[in-house]
């Protein structure tokens, strides 16, 4: 019996020591604030019924916001805690043209932020909110005074009840710009001392990941998602192919942990809908220097999501788990590595051309 306990504990070490090294030498050129951040703690489920949220609005006295309430939260797959940034029924009234479901979005964020914790950011954070590109700016008038983009904090932690956080804010309001997460492409003038946008929703999509994986027979890739937290935080979406514990305990665990980033799609959030639709011969980027993923199988011929192939592996179970920036597939084996002239000639089958499209 303490042999059989003993030999999954013996896995994980090995696997945790080898997801260390690969990471360690995947980060040797990146910059030393990636390097120091600190995985978060385990992610506690937090789920809130959405039809709530026009309730809470209303009973504070946000009418304009509450009546948005429904569109917004049934269209976001985001349902862990959230800070809202309620603007009050004259501010809304102020602008006509303003959508407000569209409004409520881009003042609402992921996560927790009570006014004690938002006078500790550095002057000019940016929190993506749950509009996608769309940041909102955290300034200081004095160590009192906060403002969110540009607007005055009039009425601090109006709610909190540990999942829900909602602050009142009165002044005047617009849309935020498409350019609201970019200070450099705002404006002509140089800001050297202004921080870089917060990653703090991918922060809250990556806790959001490692648990879901970890509830669904996922743990493994959980674990390499945590080792490697530092090297994911910054990306702006990912798509990751996995494998479960039991895959990987019964022989396949070796060569994907190994190879854990050639798992990895960066900045791209692919749905099965999306590999559908690419066309035998496509190449797909991974965090694996120099190495891609080829389409083997495409969608055409009413091909169903399962059998589409990437590096020959089907697909065991499509979109297995999604959020604002994460995508999960669940795969049977790990992806062999193909040869680039074995994807050239998939890319002429294909008829993509005469060279393999890249995304």
């Amino acid at each position: 019996m303490a042999t059989t306990t003993a030999l999954p504990l013996q896995i994980f070490v090995l696997i945790s020591i080898l997801l260390s090294n690969s990471i360690t030498a995947a980060v040797r050129g990146g910059s030393s604030s990636n390097s120091q951040e600190t995985p978060p703690p385990p992610f506690q489920e937090h789920a809130y019924p959405s039809s709530l949220f026009g309730p809470i609005l209303a009973k504070l006295g946000f009418h304009g916001f509450s009546a948005g309430a429904p569109s917004i939260f049934n269209a976001t797959t985001w349902s862990g805690p959230t800070t809202i940034f309620a603007p009050s029924d004259s501010s809304l009234l102020g602008c006509r043209s303003c959508s407000v479901p569209l409004f409520l979005r881009e003042h609402t964020v992921p996560g927790l932020f009570p006014l004690h914790y938002l006078r500790t950011l550095p002057f000019g954070t940016k929190i993506e909110t749950l509009s996608p590109g769309r940041c909102i700016t955290i300034t200081f008038f004095n160590a009192s005074q906060v403002y969110v983009g540009g607007v005055k904090i009039t009425r601090p932690d109006l709610y909190n009840d540990g999942l829900v956080t909602v602050h009142g804010l009165q002044g005047f309001m617009s849309h935020l710009s498409p350019y609201s997460c970019e200070v450099e492409r705002m404006t002509s003038l140089s800001f050297p001392h202004t921080p870089p946008a917060s990653p703090f929703l991918m922060r809250m999509m990556l806790k959001d990941t490692m648990h879901r994986l970890t509830i669904s027979g996922y743990g493994v890739v959980a674990l390499a998602l945590r080792v490697k937290y530092p090297d994911l935080l910054n990306l702006h979406s990912m798509t990751v192919f996995a494998l479960d514990d039991v895959a990987i305990f019964s022989g396949a665990g070796f060569n994907y942990v190994t190879h854990f980033r050639f798992h990895i799609v960066p900045n791209r959030l692919l749905m099965a809908t999306d590999l559908e639709s690419y066309l035998t011969g496509t190449l797909l980027p991974t965090m694996e220097h120099g190495q891609k993923l080829v389409v083997t199988t495409d969608g055409r011929a009413g091909v169903s999501k399962s059998a589409i192939g990437i590096n020959y592996v089907k697909i065991k179970s499509p979109d297995l788990m999604y959020n604002l920036k994460i995508v999960v597939h669940g795969l049977y084996v790990p992806f062999p590595h193909i040869h680039r002239t074995v994807a050239e000639d998939l890319s002429q089958v294909g008829g993509s051309g005469d060279a393999p499209r890249i995304l």
